[in-house]
């Protein structure tokens, strides 16, 4: 195959995703290889490729084609999520658009357009990880709502049913009024906001049959106007003060004991509530009087069940005023808010409003709508028992977490563990298997929990014999999204409906996640609780948490700031390992991500690098002559240093350093290979190389295309392809790559080259400081005893240094540059090669700055009080800058000297 003579990303990667695919060289199926399994975290249906996604799948990317190379069994399982509260508003906004409501079709018939949504977007995501290369074994595709996930979620919710887990209860929830459904807690996100407190005036209702009293002690504060006696409440929610049923303040609040046993009228509503006292109320907020409102709080709720309260809900599932309400009726609960600030203050019933910073709840799906509290019948999961069997495994460090800082968030939210509220009240979704049978007279709700409908009617005649299949009304709700996606590692392998099966006995536990620390709560502690009491294992043995991709200053990136760029106009630019590799030089192990398009820009220059680098070494006349003795020990080394390289990167990969090992990766190849190796044993000008040094040079570049291509796979995929003719159904990607550890004698060449290293940068140093010519022969003169010193890479020296002759002297020489490694000098004798006169007066400026420099430190040291009285390391620092000031000058003057003769 002819090589172009520049690479250009969309010749290369095409072609090879669909080699690979052809050939089935992601697919996995058990053997007596190690497995290595990841499960992809399922991108919701909705989804388009993101930063995040880019992210996220270009490390198990890495992970998994790195494990192929290690001779393992690689099985990256992709899927999708259903998506329930997303996909059902897409499908609610599309038919809108056409013209039609939700609740003018039936169940099914929403459900048919939710499907035919699904068939023609589900499927975008995926094929957009494609692009970037993620090797995912595509036939093992599936999808929360698929048959078997199906299936698995159904048997799963009616065994912990059964097991007493699964209830069902009258509980304050949080109500998302856009989607019309509960929310789990984990759901919703507070945002800080810029709010008003209003302060409201309660007149007291029984003062004429219940005159006031007043304690007169210090502190009690009492307010009356010419309409009588009042209590001042301060609310950020105005609006719900139709459904107040109380007010409460603390017994122990001396400014509001006045209020003891009395009454007061809700402002605008006119209902008479009691003053009721509990400890709860915070006597510094606000006036210390409280408003009770019991549906449309989660503290108000425990306080109207200590003191029996009446509850009265008053909003509708929309957010808007219900007839319970009495005023407003039908008005958005926002709107409301407003109008009603109005109306008392019209009315004489605002005392006052003020400026106020809190914490308001947004529905994360909807982060438009601000969350409702709302008390309603819904089921939920008792998760303590969830709790104490996942815990365990994270504090023992079976289940590592890289970072491990997220250990305490993990043990901190299991140890303050809630009831997971589980269902929704959505269409789209996987339908709770319960069925109500007709009420009792006395209103009491009755239900079976079965997976089938003769099932269902077989366990309702136990409790009811005369019941009928007619009489049974299925539960409309579905189950949140996370319950089928806690049980996807178990799933994926049909762990739930066929526990004994070859793939889960095989791919379970699963070895890597990769994932966000956001959900660490709503999905990965969840998949834990799920592995424990299914598999009674854990779902994976690690867990690496990505950072946050943000822009270069920092900013998280989001469609509103517009600094989030497209993903796949990233490929189109810098080409799929351009990008790659941009993402993950910007990805130090788990912290945030500050991208920057320079970085991917950095990626494509490196393949070029590598591209150029290539077609030199391909394009060299091969002749076969006799191998220079120096060129065999280049190479020696070359292959040592891959060695230690590539031990070092395995390292990183066992500690999750990714971006570490990607470094390693990059700078073995430009440094080590391009900068010293090729620059080694590149022949003369016009001249063939040997075919030794040739072939070996190639086997070497095979080498670090193996450690390359787990971060850059389709241009090393090309490049291996073009060392050799390969057979059709070969690939770098399936190429077991495995190197021996350095022996002692590889050791001592490294070392060996390191110094002469740092002679060639040191001769190179003063070729630039003195602006010598690199093609200007220099002499090295090494102040030691030839018999003490390594002379075996002189050759290799002189050729890069561009050196005529290497002496050993006892003393250096007159007009010569020196320069130290370790103890011993090196010194190259300048001669004519540089004008002396400029020299000194460039030695004798430096001279003067630093003299000028050193009085100054003097001064500050000569200064009783700043010794005395400046920190201990702030004078340490000044006396050493005396000193390195010293040796400078005391350099300066020689090499003035040494000049000047």
């Amino acid at each position: 195959m002819e090589l172009a003579s520049k690479y250009n990303p969309k010749d290369v990667e095409a072609k090879w995703y669909q080699y690979w695919t052809d050939h089935k060289l992601f697919s996995s199926k058990p053997d007596g290889r190690e497995p290595y399994t990841i499960v992809i975290p399922p991108p919701n249906v909705t989804g388009v490729l993101h930063m995040g996604h880019m992210l996220n799948n270009t490390i198990q990317d890495i992970l998994i084609r790195k494990a192929r190379l290690d001779g393992k069994n690689a099985c990256w399982v992709p899927g999708t999520d259903h998506a329930s509260i997303a996909t059902e508003a897409k499908v609610v906004n599309k038919l809108a658009q056409q013209g039609i409501k939700k609740r003018d079709l039936t169940r099914e018939q929403f459900l048919e357009h939710a499907w035919a949504w699904t068939e023609e977007h589900g499927g975008i995501i995926l094929k957009q990880l494609r692009k970037l290369g993620a090797s995912c074994d595509w036939d093992r595709t599936a999808f929360t709502l698929d048959e078997k996930r199906s299936e698995s979620v159904m048997k799963v919710f009616v065994d912990l049913y059964e097991k007493g887990y699964i209830y069902r209860g009258l509980r304050m929830v949080n109500w998302d009024s856009k989607a019309q459904t509960v929310l789990s807690t984990e759901e919703v996100i507070y945002r800080e906001e810029k709010s008003k407190l209003y302060h409201l005036k309660y007149y007291v209702a029984d003062a004429d049959t219940n005159p006031v009293v007043l304690t007169g002690e210090e502190g009690e504060v009492v307010h009356k106007d010419e309409k009588g006696y009042y209590a001042i409440v301060a609310t950020t929610r105005p609006e719900t003060i139709m459904g107040d049923t109380a007010m409460c303040i603390n017994p122990k609040d001396v400014k509001n004991q006045w209020l003891k046993g009395h009454k007061v009228i809700v402002p605008l509503v006119n209902r008479v509530i009691p003053v009721i006292e509990d400890r709860y109320v915070d006597i510094e907020f606000g006036t210390g009087c409280l408003k009770v409102t019991p549906a449309h709080d989660v503290n108000d709720y425990a306080l109207g069940k200590t003191h029996n309260l009446e509850t009265i809900d008053i909003f509708n599932p929309d957010g808007t005023i219900s007839e319970a309400g009495g005023l407003y009726v039908g008005m958005d609960r926002m709107v409301v808010r407003k109008q009603i600030a109005k109306d008392l203050e019209e009315a004489g019933l605002m005392d006052h409003i003020e400026d106020y910073d809190n914490k308001v709840g947004y529905s994360e799906r909807n982060q438009d709508t601000a969350v409702e509290p709302r008390l309603c019948k819904q089921w939920f999961l008792s998760m303590q028992h969830m709790a104490d069997i996942a815990l365990p495994p994270v504090l023992e460090g079976k289940l590592k977490f890289y970072p491990t800082k997220y250990v305490t968030t993990y043990k901190n939210w299991l140890e303050n563990i809630q009831d997971w509220c589980i269902s929704r009240q959505l269409w789209w979704g996987h339908r709770i298997p319960a069925y109500f049978l007709p009420e009792t007279e006395d209103g009491n709700e009755r239900f079976v929990v079965a997976l089938t409908e003769e099932e269902a009617l077989a366990k309702a005649k136990e409790i009811d014999p005369s019941v009928t299949m007619e009489q049974l009304r299925r539960d409309e709700d579905a189950l949140d999204t996370w319950f089928s996606s806690w049980l996807w590692p178990v799933s994926l392998f049909d762990g739930i409906n066929n526990p004994d099966n070859e793939e889960i006995k095989y791919y379970y536990p699963t070895s890597d996640l990769v994932t966000g620390p956001d959900i660490i709560f709503f999905w990965v502690a969840r998949m834990i609780m799920a592995g424990c009491e299914y598999m009674k294992d854990i779902p994976f043995r690690n867990v690496y948490f990505t950072g946050i991709v943000r822009d270069k200053i920092g900013r998280k990136m989001s469609k509103s700031l517009g600094n989030s760029p497209d993903a796949l106009e990233l490929i189109e630019r810098f080409g799929a390992d351009g990008v790659r590799m941009g993402m993950m030089l910007a990805a130090p192990a788990s912290n945030d991500i500050l991208y920057d398009d320079a970085l991917c820009a950095q990626g494509m220059n490196f393949c070029n690098k590598m591209w150029n680098a290539f077609r030199l070494v391909k394009g060299w006349e091969v002749a076969d002559i006799e191998q220079p003795e120096s060129n065999a020990k280049s190479i020696a080394w070359m292959n040592a240093k891959i060695k230690a390289d590539y031990a070092e990167i395995n390292d990183h990969f066992s500690k999750y350093r990714l971006n570490d090992a990607l470094m390693t990766a990059f700078k073995l190849f430009t440094d080590e290979f391009s900068g010293w190796y090729l620059e080694m044993i590149k022949p003369a000008y016009q001249a063939p190389i040997d075919r030794t040094t040739y072939e070996e040079t190639l086997t070497i570049f095979d080498k670090l295309l193996h450690v390359i291509h787990p971060f850059m796979p389709f241009i090393t995929e090309e490049l291996w392809q073009h060392i050799i003719d390969r057979k059709d159904g070969e690939a770098l990607m399936v190429d077991v790559f495995k190197l021996d550890a350095l022996t002692d004698e590889e050791k001592t060449l490294l070392a060996r080259y390191e110094t002469a290293k740092q002679i060639i940068s040191g001769v190179r140093g003063v070729r630039q400081s003195k602006n010598i010519a690199p093609r200007e022969p220099l002499t090295l003169e090494i102040v030691a005893n030839e018999a003490d010193a390594d002379t075996e890479l002189n050759t290799i020296i002189k050729k890069m240094a561009g050196l005529s002759d290497i002496n050993y002297v006892q003393q250096k020489g007159d007009g010569s540059s020196s320069f130290m490694i370790g103890t011993r000098e090196y010194a190259v004798p300048l001669g004519d090669l540089i004008d002396t006169e400029a020299e000194i007066a460039k030695a004798e400026a430096e001279l003067k700055h630093l003299e000028g420099f050193l009085n100054g430190i003097r001064k500050k040291l000569s200064n009783e009080r700043f010794v005395a009285n400046a920190p201990e390391a702030v004078v340490a620092l000044e006396r050493k800058k005396e000193a390195d000031s010293l040796e400078k000058i005391a350099a300066l003057k020689e090499t003035i000297a040494s000049l000047s003769k």
